[in-house]
């Protein structure tokens, strides 16, 4: 892939990222690329527009997003229908959606502008709300749906249906569907297994059951995963890549399943996720 336009996405509160803008900016321009600079990320950087993230996403052949993980997962959210790959640069350490660190930005706009980068797509999700009193348009995720018990520091249930089949009724604190990108992060957290990004897998991982039998449990990404509160008693709320949680309705349903559109992630060449694993869990064995 050789980009000819570059949208350019900051997370506008991190520090330097208006200096690394700039560089940035001036690093592709000198490589005959065209440069779009997203509102914020233009203000922080001395510089002025009016395009926002949807905006860009339909116009560029890439859009690089300095910040870290969140800040990809933010840029993933607002893409609209526009299905850009993203090459991310950390501002701070690296992350497991980042690549490269903003002291080596030469290299990866060198990379970027040589059509070396590498692309991994990635599963997303697809989390509709069914609320019999009110209509609720399909969520996007590329990390996961969390369901919560809130502030309240009571056990929820949550009835579980795999293909129409029971699974079984989760007495917890919440539960997690993850895609395997997003099983790196609440998921890990919850103790749930880490999955290779193309693996064609989901994991359902309670947080904190009641019943020690209750565990992670892998499923094809085919799957349809459904979701509906087993009590009335106590509230349970949903966020989504955590997203401000809405409240489930006691007679609510919430549908996942794969979405049918994939996002491209772009990494260095030299960088795999194994390599990254090594590095954010500081394994060893790095030379076996």
């Amino acid at each position: 892939m050789h980009p000819k336009t570059i949208g350019l996405i900051a997370h506008p509160r991190k520090a330097g990222v208006g200096e690394l803008i700039n560089s940035l900016a001036g690093e592709f321009t000198g490589r005959s690329m065209s440069v779009l600079l997203e509102k914020e990320t233009a203000a922080v950087a001395g510089q002025k527009s009016d395009l926002n993230v949807a905006q860009i996403a339909a116009k560029a052949d890439l859009l690089v997003v300095t910040g870290g993980d969140g800040t990809i997962l933010n840029v993933a959210d607002q893409m609209g229908e526009a299905n850009t790959p993203i090459f991310g640069i950390n501002v701070g350490s690296l992350g497991f959606l980042t690549c490269a660190g903003s002291q080596s930005y030469r290299d990866a706009v060198d990379c970027i502008a040589q059509g070396k980068i590498t692309f991994s797509n990635r599963t997303l999700l697809e989390v509709e709300l069914r609320d019999p009193k009110k209509k609720h348009p399909a969520t996007i995720a590329l990390n996961d749906a969390v369901f919560s018990r809130g502030e309240i520091s009571r056990l929820i249930r949550l009835r579980t249906r795999v293909n129409g089949e029971a699974l079984t009724e989760f007495n917890a604190d919440g539960l997690i569907i993850a895609t395997p990108t997003g099983s790196t992060a609440y998921s890990l957290s919850a103790g749930g297994p880490i999955l290779s990004p193309e693996s064609g897998v989901f994991v359902i991982t309670p947080i904190c059951p009641h019943v020690l039998t209750n565990r992670s449990i892998i499923i094809s990404d085919s799957s349809v995963v459904e979701i509906s509160p087993g009590s009335t008693e106590y509230p349970s709320f949903l966020s989504v890549d955590g997203r401000e949680p809405v409240r489930v309705p006691a007679k609510g349903r919430i549908a996942i399943r794969r979405a049918k559109v994939t996002l491209q992630l772009g990494f260095l060449p030299e960088i795999s996720f194994f390599s990254v694993l090594r590095h954010k869990l500081k394994w060893t064995g790095s030379n076996v």
